[in-house]
């Protein structure tokens, strides 16, 4: 199980370092030290995506950082107070889902998600 190459190019083009592997029949991708916007409690972060083993025919869901953020004042982000154990690690859980017809297989893929998911962050740093 890997990720298509369109997702690996754009992941390098964001200059990202980043791992994949399988974790619980689900294709893991970890990227490291990921900037964060302003107003969070960290300046980077990992993050992790779980996807689907029909991905990208599946949509991403969800997405998890290490170390847990809050706001740089310490409040708690919206629907980010679980954590979970995935890869031997406690990663704090993002809980988005996307609505049924937001994600367009053939169109969409990491980047767009990407795209998403530092427009989340970006949003939980203004919060504070």
């Amino acid at each position: 199980m890997d990720l298509p190459t369109e997702d690996h190019t754009a992941l390098r083009e964001a200059g990202f370092t980043y791992d994949v592997s399988e974790d619980g029949g689900m294709l893991c991708i970890q990227i490291t030290d990921v900037p964060l916007p302003e107003g969070l409690n960290a300046t980077k972060a990992d993050i992790l995506l779980r996807l689907h083993p029909l991905y990208p025919d599946v949509p991403p869901d969800m997405w998890w950082t290490s170390p847990s953020l809050t706001t740089a004042a310490g409040g708690t982000i919206p629907a980010t107070e679980v954590h979970e154990t995935h890869r031997g690690r406690t990663w704090q859980r993002w809980s988005r889902h996307l609505p049924p017809s937001a994600w367009q297989p053939g169109t969409d893929s990491l980047k767009s998600y990407l795209t998403l998911l530092r427009a989340e962050l970006a949003i939980a740093g203004a919060a504070a």
